[in-house]
């Protein structure tokens, strides 16, 4: 196993990305605790072994009575307080999005991105062989990184660099209430140019819910997303737990969302040994052959590990594949408006002297 150098604390990881297109950067996996244990909400992620035993069984009735969606080829162009609130922007109208733009790689030794694949999602199609069957479009040997829990100081920042270092590009899945907690390190994933979707408001386990309920989970979190971003992000959504319902599926269908499982899990929120993460990692895609690969950004173990990880992958001869959308995302104004900052009341309180006066 391969050693790994600093790994940069706090905010001072963002400086990274500025200085690493000269060369590969390296991380330090500190000896030190791991982070605490996350909340309940967010601490029983399942493994790829036991899915199929929850929902739903592949090639089963279909979900969803809306058209199928399909995946168009690569383009050709290069519920607690909120202790940092953003600023309520208006929901910007839906528009097409525009052909990423190529960026250039310094690292003459980086993975790289093989492909860009875009999704067109009209219909809410279901991508990751887990739990959906309909779209098997990663090639032998393919690898899309995912990462679901965001944003998380220190943590997120780590992954982007690991990421910038390599030049490769990933799909993130932010918790709406994590966003809006931590709106600019949002807008970091964002200006790296990774795809962002959404993964509920609060985490929750949304099979559990009515569905009233689990839909204002939904769009809560694609609110809470979109207002911290600052602009439409993309229409992919993955259900925490990956635990779903029939009916909910159908919505995300009806409003045109892909629903992303997953084809290896790191199973990150458990193993929090680097080297051990980066072993299984490797282990799992060398039997499955190819896949959609969930990780954390939400956990220290997984920042520290990456750029092994991804040393690994080059090494390996594996290739990344990375997913955008045709659309973006359109909100809801209801559900807007219940993740708005709150605004300030008019103050009742007289003039400062007719209250206080010095009298010595």
């Amino acid at each position: 196993m391969r050693k790994f150098a600093v790994l940069a604390a706090g905010c001072s990881a963002l400086a990274v990305l500025v200085g690493l297109g000269a060369g590969r950067a390296w991380f330090s996996l500190p000896s030190g605790k791991i982070d605490a244990a996350r909340a309940s909400a967010t601490s029983d992620e399942l493994v790829t072994g036991t899915i199929a035993s929850r929902w739903p069984v592949p090639g089963g009735a279909p979900q969803s009575a809306a058209p199928a969606p399909a995946i168009l080829p690569a383009r050709a162009t290069t519920d607690s307080p909120m202790s940092a609130k953003p600023t309520a922007l208006p929901a910007p109208a839906p528009a097409p999005a525009p052909a990423p733009a190529r960026q250039t790689c310094s690292n003459p030794n980086a993975l790289g991105i093989s492909r860009t694949v875009e999704i067109d999602t009209t219909g809410g199609p279901g991508l990751g062989m887990s739990q959906y069957r309909d779209y098997d479009f990663l090639q032998p040997g393919e690898v899309a990184l995912t990462f679901d829990d965001g944003p998380w100081p220190v943590n997120t920042p780590a992954v982007l660099a690991a990421l910038a270092a390599q030049c490769v590009k990933a799909v993130f899945f932010p918790i709406g209430k994590h966003a809006s907690w931590h709106p600019a390190i949002l807008k970091q994933v964002i200006a790296a140019g990774h795809t962002v979707g959404s993964h509920t408001w609060s985490h929750a386990n949304l099979a559990s819910k009515p569905f009233a309920e689990a839909k204002s989970e939904i769009e809560k979190g694609i609110s809470g997303v979109v207002l911290a971003a600052g602009q439409p992000t993309a229409p992919f959504f993955r259900f925490p737990q990956l635990r779903q319902t029939p009916e909910l599926k159908a919505y995300l269908g009806e409003r045109n969302i892909a629903a992303f499982s997953i084809d290896v899990d790191s199973e990150d929120f458990r193993i929090h040994k680097p080297d051990q993460l980066v072993a299984g990692v490797m282990a799992k895609l060398k039997k499955a052959g190819k896949g959609i690969l969930l990780l954390h950004d939400f956990q220290k173990s997984t920042a520290q590990a990456l750029p092994e990880l991804l040393a690994q992958l080059k090494d390996g001869g594996y290739k990344i594949v990375f997913i955008t959308a045709k659309d973006k995302v359109t909100t809801l104004p209801e559900y807007d408006a219940q993740v708005a900052p709150a605004q300030p009341t008019a103050s009742a309180a007289k003039p400062i002297a007719k209250v206080i006066r010095t009298v010595d």
